[in-house]
């Protein structure tokens, strides 16, 4: 009976080195694993942000509809995976701006979207200032960021 206790103890001493061994290779692959930047991330939220102007100027409200739900899928990205960041806190100030635009969109309002559009670049330059990055300035876009895409409805699946 105490040759089988002396074995179980000495196998699982065995088993725990394995498995922290396992854990600290783990842990040290995570470590490395790459994430985006959180300028990587603000750059995508600036592309979405011109694509929904333009799709918006374009009564593309499908589209619309869809860089909006883009730009808020990069912010919670910010949230999640830049915490260690002072200026992921702050992100949350930009939700009732892209709700407003949400709602213009589903209204399919033109002069709303304008609006919430202009309240959305505001929100977004009051954040730049509130982290420090007031040099960072938001505007409304001029031209479009792509030439090979179209912001017309005429190409919606759904009319």
């Amino acid at each position: 009976m105490f040759v089988v206790g002396i074995c179980s103890c000495n196998q699982s001493g065995k088993t725990n080195k394995n498995l922290e061994a396992r854990i600290d290779s783990l842990e040290k692959k995570l470590a490395d694993t790459y994430k985006p930047g959180f300028g990587e991330f603000m750059s995508n939220i600036q592309m979405h942000h011109a694509k929904l102007w333009f799709a918006g100027q374009a009564q593309n409200w499908e589209l619309a509809g869809f860089e909006v739900h883009e730009i808020q899928e990069s912010l919670e990205a910010v949230q999640k995976y830049q915490t260690e960041r002072k200026e992921s806190k702050e992100a949350g100030m930009l939700y009732p701006a892209l709700d407003s635009v949400k709602n213009a969109i589903g209204q399919k309002n033109v002069a709303l979207f304008k609006n919430s559009f202009v309240l959305l670049t505001n929100s977004c330059n009051n954040c730049h200032r509130t982290t420090g990055f007031g040099f960072n300035v938001v505007k409304i876009p001029d031209t479009p960021p792509l030439s090979n895409q179209s912001f017309s409805n005429n190409n919606s699946s759904k009319k």
